[in-house]
């Protein structure tokens, strides 16, 4: 059986009644089931809330660049050409 990353899990049948699962959750993210087995997350605008989004700087898109440039290699040869 899988790994739940979330402590809270409701089942497709509750979530006729989404803001009850939400308001149970505490404002944390729900695991959905169905047969018990996951089938989706349901995250609350809270929790969304709660991580800090920031611009990446130029040094971290660089080095993502060239992370993946041997990956994106063959693609971008073939658009070249187009």
């Amino acid at each position: 059986m899988a790994r739940l990353l979330p402590p809270h899990i409701a089942t497709i049948t509750e979530l006729r009644v989404p803001h009850k699962v939400l308001a149970r959750s505490g404002g944390k993210p729900v695991a959905i089931l169905k047969n018990s087995a996951v089938v989706g997350y349901l995250v609350p605008n809270e929790a969304v809330n709660q991580v800090e989004h920031r611009a990446p700087t130029l040094d971290e898109v660089k080095e993502s660049l060239e992370r993946t440039r041997d990956a994106a290699q063959p693609v971008l040869d073939y658009l070249k050409d187009k």
